[in-house]
């Protein structure tokens, strides 16, 4: 699979990229689940309501809705920080399938915005991030269908399944399912944040699915800032 960011957008977003197979996406293992609280607890000593905002990654990500896609932050908060602030209000984070579960606590562990997404709905094609076009569908879960206009990036097929629009919605099509076996993982950065906490994050993931759901790496977590095979 290559995977490219598109020239018009390169230095603005760039992304770690990882896959991992054959994961047993079914029952939540005891020791897991105790892995996933003490994360939480973990998160709820270090950050508070009133403070979030003036984390430097959040703020990164905050310039990034303002500045790039002309979203108000504090009305649509960037994924990672509304899923913190659900855990800081004293929440439990949905819970969803193991996968997705993994994917939000390694989310708010390391406050960047994950993308999880079935390989097989996509058959492995290759993908490229780029800027939507006008009129463009989208098919968000838990939403109807949504039409794109040219300032919204989006991570594509080449052939144009849309997977995601970038940094904060996943589509219907590709998402993880009870059922999915190979999952792709993208970890979403932008300018100011450090590429170490994209590749840390991905192999986190990786970790805990493949100790605890029987998955394999399928492959390494690597940086994207325009175009490689993974």
């Amino acid at each position: 699979m290559r995977f490219t960011i598109d020239e018009k957008i390169r230095g603005k977003v760039f992304v770690g990229v990882a896959t991992v197979l054959n994961v047993r996406n079914t029952n939540y293992p005891n020791e897991l689940v105790d892995i996933m609280n003490s994360i939480i607890n973990e998160v709820r000593t270090r950050y508070t309501l009133d403070d979030l905002k003036n984390d430097p990654v959040i703020r990164h990500y905050r310039d990034f809705y303002w500045h790039e896609l002309g979203i108000d932050p504090t009305k649509q908060r960037p994924a990672q920080e509304a899923l913190l602030r659900r855990v800081l209000r004293g929440e439990d984070l949905p819970r969803i399938n193991p996968v997705v579960d993994i994917g939000n606590i390694a989310s708010i562990r390391y406050l960047v915005p994950i993308g999880l997404y079935d390989i097989d709905k996509f058959s492995n094609k290759d993908l490229v991030i780029r800027y939507a076009r006008d009129g463009e569908y989208f098919n968000p879960i838990g939403s109807p269908r949504k039409i794109l206009s040219s300032n919204q990036i989006v991570l594509s097929t080449v052939d144009g399944l849309i997977l995601h629009v970038y940094p904060y919605r996943d589509s219907e099509e590709t998402k993880i399912r009870n059922e999915t076996k190979n999952v792709l993982i993208v970890t979403a950065g932008v300018p100011g944040v450090d590429y170490d906490r994209l590749i840390n994050s991905a192999q986190f993931i990786i970790d805990l699915t493949t100790k605890y759901l029987g998955g394999a790496v399928g492959a390494k977590p690597v940086l994207i800032k325009d175009e490689t095979m993974i």
